[in-house]
């Protein structure tokens, strides 16, 4: 069904619009086409959108998805006269919620009214430049700040891990790259040791870890088979003995990882 239209359309960013769409057409077995349409503020942006949604509708024959948190009536009253199947993501939940509390909702656009002066904001982009100093094992410097340091031979996922954690939960995360000169000691690395209670060990089948490293460095030790396997069950092992708790990243999501690493080393974060 990639012939089909899904649009996303907000007055802010769209990704929340988009990420509520996409969980629901998860359900589905289809592959839409999918068009983002951010910061669409003012009546003649809306009239610009319509007129796109509407050309595709005619192009593709079919009746496209639009799935919108515009929070601006005049706004909302264009985008809604287009020939598509339209679901507001806002209205569906604001509308019984001033019900429930009683009370008007405040029609924000966007998650941030001013994000320099949102605390939360900030603490996520100095989680985002923690992640990127700390990434690979670069320094040890102000480990000790550390929510959560992931361990895992090359390749098993700890740099997106980490990103994320930062960005969509403004945890500090570092990660260090496990070794084959770490599996000849038989220890962690000496940085770790001090913070064995914040390490989360990320491991992976063999047989893709060296698809991935075979993308990067074809034909190598590095990325042939039997390495890949030794490394692998030396970094079990090695987690195993020092009592890090580990999953496998093989067939997880970055976000089924991170919500794992919440709930077994930070579950405080996991409320707001």
């Amino acid at each position: 069904m990639s012939d089909r239209s899904v649009f996303f359309v907000s007055d802010g960013t769209g990704i929340t619009a988009e990420t509520m769409g996409n969980s629901i057409l998860a359900q589905f077995a289809i592959k839409p086409r999918h068009v983002r349409r951010p910061f669409i503020d003012t009546v003649d942006k809306a009239h610009q959108v319509v007129r796109e949604i509407n050309a595709a509708g005619v192009r593709e024959g079919k009746t496209p998805i639009v799935f919108t948190t515009i929070a601006n009536d005049d706004v909302l009253d264009i985008l809604k006269s287009c020939e598509a199947r339209v679901f507001d993501v806002i209205k569906t939940f604001v509308a019984p919620l001033e019900e429930e509390f009683n009370m008007k909702s405040n029609h924000r656009v966007g998650r941030f009214s001013d994000a320099s002066q949102d605390a939360e904001y900030n603490h996520r982009i100095d989680a985002i430049n923690f992640a990127l100093e700390h990434d690979d094992g670069q320094s040890s410097r102000n480990l000790e700040t550390a929510d959560v340091v992931l361990v895992g031979v090359s390749r098993c996922g700890k740099t997106p891990t980490s990103l994320y954690l930062a960005m969509q939960h403004g945890i500090k995360a570092a990660n260090v790259p496990l070794i084959p000169e770490d599996f000849d000691r038989g220890f962690l690395p000496t940085m770790l040791k001090p913070y064995k209670k914040k390490c989360f060990g990320l491991t992976i089948d063999p047989e893709r870890l060296s698809q991935i490293r075979n993308e990067r460095r074809p034909g190598s030790k590095y990325a042939a088979l039997q390495n890949c396997r030794m490394e692998v069950n030396a970094a079990e092992s090695m987690m195993r003995r020092e009592g890090i708790a580990w999953l496998s990243s093989t067939h997880k999501s970055i976000e089924e990882i991170a919500t794992t690493i919440l709930r077994d080393l930070r579950p405080d974060r996991l409320i707001y």
